[in-house]
């Protein structure tokens, strides 16, 4: 899968449609996922890359009413299909894209990023950006209902060591874009890496 981003609007253009009915029993995963957030009522809140909004519903139960859930995406086929399904009413759209996020420095309590980082151009550098509109001490999660193994398997490919989600690779890339690793699961039903904002100028 490319990370140029024309390519990546491409991609997904052509699978927006059904993206939801391929994938209809991930529902659980994202919110256990969010869940691990540990978001309060009136947190703000991001999902990186929003695809269809399937973590809105759960990011906005988290944050409640008070709370600010916004839904960024690169496609606007995707976004679509996330009013078509009803999820624009759990959180704001933004057609963007994260590299060059629309939204004040440190305004945000944590980004959620599922499936995010495979289709970052330039990986350093967005997740650098991500930090910069998180506050200090704020998370991020970057998430994918299955692990790797599984997804490699998926896309009959095997599992190769310049995998960005592999830990020896994720911990330093997160170290060098102003986040600290928390946490790392990478199980068969399962990734999921937690990531706490440092506390320092980007």
């Amino acid at each position: 899968m490319s990370d140029d981003p024309t390519r990546v609007q491409e991609f997904f253009t052509a699978r927006a449609a059904d993206w939801d009915s391929r994938f209809p029993d991930d529902g659980p995963a994202y919110a256990a996922a969010v869940s691990e957030l540990g978001l309060r009522a009136g947190d703000r809140v991001l999902d990186a890359g929003c695809g269809t909004g399937r973590a809105l519903p759960p990011l906005r139960a988290a944050v409640g009413p008070s709370g600010v859930v916004i839904g960024a995406d690169l496609t606007p086929a995707m976004l679509r299909e996330a009013v078509r399904a009803g999820r624009d009413r759990d959180g704001a759209l933004l057609l963007t894209d994260v590299a060059a996020l629309p939204l004040r420095p440190g305004s945000l309590d944590a980004v959620f990023g599922a499936g995010l980082i495979s289709h970052l151009p330039s990986p350093a550098e967005n997740l650098r950006e991500l930090a910069r509109v998180v506050r200090p001490g704020g998370l991020l999660a970057l998430f994918h209902p299955i692990g790797r193994a599984a997804l490699a398997a998926r896309h009959g490919r095997p599992l190769t060591p310049d995998d960005l989600r592999a830990e020896p690779n994720l911990r330093p890339l997160l170290a060098r874009s102003g986040w600290r690793m928390a946490s790392y699961a990478d199980e068969d039903t399962r990734f999921l890496a937690l990531a706490v904002r440092e506390d320092r100028t980007l």
